[in-house]
């Protein structure tokens, strides 16, 4: 059975395998070993309640119950841009109009933005490409709005998903190679694991602060602003569903879209249900598939089950409540997987 729970120090070997397959663009999952422990350092104190805000962040990770194998990767920042700068590309407009030359244009622009600091995100989403399967990848991505719904006390109001931009095999960006190459004169990939790495500075730097005309860069870096790599569409598409929307803010380096919304908009926060649980018999093969999760923090734990509805849901296998560690009659947040 697979399940979500909060990562734990044991884990840096398997988190350290998903990093160096994840490929360039996952920016806050690159493959440094001593970085990720780190990480999964503060996420433990996060936990435990003795990360100063600036630096609480949460990882939970996907895990095959039976294999004892661990194959997927989610996290949680509570609020990003206070400790170290958050930048993005806001994409507005300039009109430029002449009555005497009968010129009347309005140019799509680029503004450095930190209009984000101190929401929180959604961020280091990957899975293990076998076992992209059986709804694995819901399973990971949306167990992170349960513990939205649960604990929405410890987050901002609203939150954020930046999704990986447009580009090639070799990990070429066309935004990163009509843009940020004259400034940085360093290949995307290198940039790209410089910010994953912590060492933001150098965007302050040399990034250039006045506005930016799209009109002058490659045709190519147009059509990729504001778009998300062929890989990352899915879960673009399942953020969208469940209330996360672009709202013109774009990735720096290679054009992605940001997606945001505020928490209480959230489907599974607005429409998810708290019920006592249940024992029953056997597992439920038919009906719709639901996420459900226990209340707890440090032990937080989430599973996929089939049922009926959500009351039905409610009730579950000693297997099932022993995963969750939950006993008949505690309660459980219970969602449908999709709208």
């Amino acid at each position: 059975m697979m399940f979500i729970r909060p990562i734990r120090t044991a884990d840096l070997p398997a988190i350290l395998h998903l990093a160096q397959n994840a490929g360039v663009g996952v920016t806050s999952l690159q493959p440094d070993e001593a970085l990720l422990a780190e990480r999964i350092r503060r996420s433990e104190a996060t936990m435990a309640g003795s990360a100063p805000l600036a630096e609480q962040g949460y990882l939970f990770v996907l895990e095959d119950s039976q294999k004892r194998q661990v194959v997927g990767l989610c996290g949680l920042e509570v609020a990003v841009g206070l400790q170290s700068p958050w930048y993005n590309y806001r994409v507005g407009v300039v009109s430029h109009m002449s009555s005497e030359f009968d010129v009347n244009r309005h140019i799509p622009t680029l503004f450095l933005s930190n209009d984000h600091t101190g929401h929180s995100e959604l961020c280091t989403l990957f899975l293990d490409k076998d076992w992209r399967h059986s709804k694995n990848g819901q399973l990971l991505s949306k167990s992170r709005l349960l513990f939205l719904r649960a604990f929405k006390e410890r987050f901002s109001k609203k939150v954020v998903a930046e999704m990986r931009g447009v580009s090639d095999e070799q990990g070429k960006s066309p935004f990163w190679e009509s843009l940020g190459r004259h400034f940085f004169q360093i290949d995307f990939a290198h940039a790209d694991y410089l910010t994953g790495v912590g060492k933001k500075s150098f965007i302050a730097e040399l990034m250039p602060k006045l506005p930016i005309y799209t009109s002058l860069l490659t045709e190519q870096a147009q059509a990729v602003i504001g778009k998300v790599h062929a890989q990352t569409e899915p879960a673009r598409a399942m953020l969208e569903a469940e209330g996360l929307h672009y709202q013109g803010y774009i990735d720096i380096f290679d054009g992605g879209a940001t997606l945001e919304a505020y928490v209480d908009d959230l489907r599974m926060v607005r429409q998810g249900h708290t019920l006592p649980v249940s024992l029953k018999a056997n597992v439920a093969e038919t009906g719709a598939y639901y996420l459900v999760s226990n209340r707890q923090d440090q032990g937080f734990r989430v599973i996929m089950v089939q049922a009926e509805n959500a009351e039905a849901a409610a009730c579950l296998t000693a297997a099932q409540l022993d995963l969750l560690m939950l006993n008949p009659g505690d309660e459980a947040d219970i969602a449908s997987l999709t709208p």
